[in-house]
């Protein structure tokens, strides 16, 4: 069988080589791939690969004869009630961008055990446009909040390169168990993936954050507002964590006792509040996504005061 050449479509602009493979030749395991890459077998616009290499829309991909693993075609459909819902959490649309809250627990792309994401749900968001929306920055599934999409081709561009290069001010809200000592502060701890998890490390990707104590309970619980200055997997969660206030519902990196567990509701709360546009729209254009209402109930429940 002859070698294929794919080219990288723009709903794909961004996508991690191994989740496109993941998706594209399901049977594909990592360590073949791995080895493919390796002996370029697999290129990318004819050059050597790694499995966390980012895709670019127009990129062409060289692959060795792999029809065995790929996945079989299914015919895309949407339910009225998926469409409903991913609709029913745009926050804000012009001709450029679409804006969503999205909620804990729905996942952005797909992955191991993933059968519902925003990826999967983007043509029901094309509205009166030709063109689906296409992903231009990623937050984790339990994280809540602002997740922007653009709408054209020119406009992920001029997004994909203002995150890569943090010039899209961030703030989040966390509410974490205990209180940080000073009211606010730079929290600058390199971060090392172990395992499943990321840990700070000397070894690690430089990682800073920024946080200010917005309310809190004694040394109990406290609202934080948070701002990373750099984008690493699970940065706010460790970093907090660091400061000794873990974040509640936080199952990875924070294990409450059983008087914690009635309190709150098994939820991450980590929320993507607030997100600067301004450097896109040259004039002051800030987005913000309201908390979700497990969040407004935790912070009632503990008598911590928020005006959104």
């Amino acid at each position: 069988m002859p070698v294929e050449y794919i080219k990288v479509k723009d709903a794909d602009d961004g996508m991690r080589l191994n989740r496109w493979f993941l998706r594209e030749y399901p049977s594909l395991t990592l360590s073949r791939l791995q080895k493919l890459l390796r002996t370029k077998q697999i290129k990318v616009d004819g050059k050597r690969a790694e499995t966390s290499s980012r895709l670019l829309a127009g990129q062409e991909i060289r692959l060795p004869p792999l029809d065995e693993q790929k996945a079989p075609l299914e015919e895309h459909f949407i339910s009225e009630k998926d469409k409903n819902m991913i609709q029913s959490l745009v926050i804000y649309k012009d001709d450029n961008i679409i804006a969503l809250n999205k909620p804990s627990g729905l996942a952005v792309q797909g992955g191991t055990n993933q059968t519902k994401h925003i990826d999967g749900l983007l043509d029901a968001l094309m509205f009166e446009k030709d063109e689906r929306p296409k992903l231009v920055h990623r937050i984790d599934k339990d994280t809540s909040g602002i997740l922007l999409l653009a709408r054209n081709r020119q406009m992920a561009e001029k997004l994909t390169l203002a995150f890569r290069e943090h010039k899209l001010p961030k703030t989040y809200l966390a509410l974490v168990n205990g209180c940080p000592k000073k009211t606010q502060g730079e929290i600058n701890a390199p971060l090392l993936k172990v395992g499943e998890k990321m840990q700070i490390s000397e070894q690690g990707q430089e990682a800073k954050s920024l946080y200010k104590v917005i309310d809190n309970v004694g040394d109990k619980y406290s609202l934080l507002e948070l701002k990373p200055l750099s984008g690493r997997t699970h940065q706010l969660r460790v970093h907090t964590l660091s400061l000794g206030c873990p974040i509640i519902g936080d199952d990875k990196y924070f294990n409450p006792d059983k008087k914690l567990q009635k309190l709150f509701v098994d939820k991450l709360h980590l929320h993507a509040y607030k997100i600067d546009l301004s450097v896109i729209y040259k004039n002051k254009t800030i987005i913000t996504a309201p908390l979700p209402s497990y969040f407004k109930d935790s912070l009632s429940a503990v008598g911590i005061s928020f005006k959104e």
